[in-house]
């Protein structure tokens, strides 16, 4: 349905059929050219794990690191696993993108899975938790209590804990009950004292409570005890009359993953709903449970949860280390990062005596990139949406919305826009994953306050961070443009590393204009001027330059490729990037996460380079840059390199055109790559290896404290004159 509907919009070109002709000697390259994703994914959050490692961080931000690779890989399980699963379950076990069975994947992953999670285990017991309690923050446990302390707990439990509890007893009275995914739950034997019989009983830790309760007293040392041990210690309340023989610690991850047949459903967010709904009873694809479980429980457990031995993962107490963010509400600056303040973009900046500066103003002057979270993202895009909403000369508002935080501005800037009577249109993705239940609450808000609420193009998911401002000047229309590398969020704005660039370009504004149209229409059109657009001609546009840079390294010029992005899997433009290694064009590779290009591929890999930089804000801007013989090509988008941002999202690069715009993304890039720069590089058999000091021991330079830096004195510059 999809590629009628493609086909019926008028795609092909002589243009597309010449470049379709080049040629592409795959059969020279070798089969087992790339790394399998699933492990690659591992690897990637294993470097997460080494940030928690490293003793040179501030402890409450190692102790973050563990609570977000343990998210992570929740996610992972979810969708990932859940995914090859579901492969092997519906008979679809196509081989993966080194040609392995599914199965074959899935225990590879189980066997480096359990690996990791004994690791995260070991970071947190060994390392993590007796260096915060050297600081001051100590995660203690019940019996380290005075009998004071536990008084005054045991008085907050029966206040707090105990009304909200609801033991289920396991008997055939009582099926066994439906244990809801990522729920840390305890399996509790109890005997009767009357009759002597054993039974089988399992309590919810409630996930609405604090996971970690802090022990009052006067000391100096911020004491804190896990929620589920708090509990354990209580059971004897919950069954009076019961002898309590056991207690352990569980936790199940279930297949969340979506699946929506949209050509079948009539209301894209009923069929949602419903779906979400249908989530919290995916199938069971992983079981943690505690080192000191028994094996009658855990046969318990296996049998009535429909597990297999390999899904089962037993750790040290305690499961689920996400509850370390919590820490997060701890008064201890001085266990964090140092505090990074963003600051206006130089262009954006009031002028004279005025508080507020003139957006529209800026842009018309010349294009201006920001940088977020160096540069506000206030005081430019948030201030863009909110200066247009308000101004009596702004026509229409024209936005895409991917993920939005729940008190979003930027909502609320679209939504006073159509109050006022202007024309606003918003493209919402109900579908972005995790985020559907919230995006679809802002949908039906729009929706009510007159906004044309949109939701793309069946089968495909808009990724895309466009916003498009038309406002009447001397009586012509004059279109403002912002293109984005991440989403219209203000919380992920201060924590995520993204570009953007505003323009008031005419051709730039006709192209998001032309886009905007079939976005709320039928297809997407084929050709635009500074717009490189998936799924049609992004992959062929980018396949094109770097066929481009091979050329122009055989005919003896100068010929350079730097890529950053999250994730680099997809096949045909590794194999592009090989050809134009081994024709002698320096390829840099700077990626976050999944990475399936190998290094150590005598001939062929020999020019690549691969970098990965992880820190206190994630890395999550795009770049595409071409040095073009020497009339540098860049692009800055949405779009990652794997087959479901090319092939099955609507995604869009913008090429910048300012020279200084240009210099300055090199410049980051070069920074980045660096050998003076902490980053990992990636070596042979898939191997990552941190630099972080020289041979000397002595620190390297960590990028994002150097940009902001960098940042921050360009604007003291700007304020000298």
């Amino acid at each position: 349905m999809i590629d009628s509907a493609l086909a019926d919009a008028g795609l092909g070109d002589a243009e597309d059929d010449d470049f379709d002709a080049i040629e592409s000697p795959d059969s020279l390259l070798p089969d087992h050219r790339y790394h399998d994703r699933e492990v690659s994914w591992l690897a990637f959050n294993q470097r997460v794990l080494e940030l928690a490692e490293d003793a040179t961080l501030p402890e409450l931000e190692r102790a973050n690191f563990l609570a977000i690779f343990a998210s992570n890989l929740d996610e992972f399980f979810m969708v990932r696993v859940a995914g090859l699963k579901r492969r092997i379950v519906t008979g679809l076990a196509v081989p993966t993108n080194v040609g392995r069975s599914p199965a074959d994947v899935l225990a590879d992953i189980s066997r480096e899975a359990h690996a990791l999670q004994l690791r995260h285990a070991a970071a947190w017991t060994e390392s993590v938790r007796p260096a915060l309690a050297d600081a001051g923050i100590e995660i203690t446990e019940w019996d380290m209590l005075t009998d004071a302390e536990r008084a005054a707990l045991t008085e907050y439990f029966q206040l707090h804990v105990f009304p909200v509890l609801m033991p289920l007893a396991v008997d055939p009275a009582h099926p066994f009950p439906y244990i809801s995914g990522l729920s840390l739950n305890l399996a509790i034997r109890i005997r009767n004292a009357r009759t002597g019989r054993q039974e089988f009983a399992r309590l919810k830790v409630p996930p609405m409570l604090p996971r970690l309760v802090e022990v009052p007293g006067s000391s100096e040392i911020a004491r804190y005890l896990p929620l589920e041990d708090l509990i354990s210690n209580h059971l004897g309340d919950l069954f009076p009359g019961m002898e309590v023989l056991d207690h352990h610690a569980f936790r199940l991850t279930r297949n969340e993953d979506v699946e929506i047949e949209e050509d079948e459903s009539e209301n894209l967010i009923q069929a949602l709903e419903a779906e979400l709904l249908r989530r919290r009873f995916g199938p069971p694809i992983r079981l943690e449970i505690a080192d000191d479980m028994d094996d009658l429980t855990l046969d318990l457990l296996i049998k009535e949860l429909d597990i297999t031995d390999q899904e089962v993962y037993r750790l040290p107490s305690p499961l689920d280390l996400r509850g370390l963010f919590s820490l997060s509400r701890v008064n201890r600056p001085d266990l964090r990062y140092p505090p990074h303040l963003p600051t206006t973009a130089v262009p954006f900046q009031p002028t004279g005596s005025n508080s507020r500066a003139d957006i529209f103003r800026a842009i018309r002057k010349s294009d201006v990139l920001v940088h977020h979270p160096y540069e506000s993202f206030a005081t430019s895009v948030q201030a863009f949406l909110e200066q247009a909403a308000r101004d009596p000369d702004v026509l229409a508002i024209k936005q895409t919305l991917y993920r939005t935080s729940g008190d979003s501005p930027i909502v609320q800037a679209l939504i006073d826009a159509a109050e006022s009577g202007k024309q606003v249109l918003a493209l919402v993705e109900v579908k972005a994953r995790f985020d559907e239940a919230n995006n679809i609450v802002w949908a039906r808000k729009l929706e009510k306050a007159g906004v044309h609420v949109v939701y793309g193009l069946v089968g495909l998911k808009t990724h895309c961070k466009l916003a498009l401002v038309i406002r009447e000047e001397d009586g012509k229309l004059q279109h403002y443009s912002h293109v984005g590398t991440g989403n219209y969020n203000p919380k992920t704005s201060r924590i995520y590393e993204d570009f953007g660039l505003f323009t008031a370009d005419a051709q730039v504004g006709k192209d998001l204009t032309r886009l905007f149209n079939e976005l709320s229409g039928y297809a997407i059109e084929k050709k635009f001027k500074r717009l490189l657009v998936a799924p049609l001609h992004l992959r062929k546009g980018l396949l094109r330059q770097i066929d481009n840079e091979r050329k122009n390294a055989e005919a003896g010029k100068a010929a350079h490729i730097r890529i950053k992005v999250n994730s680099m899997v997809d096949e045909e433009i590794i194999d592009a990037l090989y050809r134009a290694s081994g024709a002698g064009v320096k390829v840099d590779i700077w990626v976050r996460g999944i990475c399936s290009i190998k290094v150590d591929l005598p001939g062929i890999s020999d020019n690549i380079t691969v970098r990965s930089i992880l820190g206190r804000y994630l890395e999550h801007s795009r770049i595409f840059a071409f040095d073009n013989d020497g009339d540098p090509q860049v692009h800055i988008g949405s779009a990652d390199m794997m087959h479901r941002n090319l092939d099955r999202r609507v995604e869009a690069l913008v090429r910048v055109t300012d020279p200084a715009h240009i210099s300055e993304l090199l410049s980051f890039f070069d920074l980045a790559l660096d050998d003076g720069t902490i980053s990992w590089h990636l070596g042979e058999d898939g191997v990552w290896t941190r630099h972080a000091v020289n041979a000397d021991g002595e620190s390297l330079i960590d990028l994002q404290d150097k940009t902001m830096s960098q940042i921050r004195r360009r604007r003291r510059t700007r304020t000298v004159r």
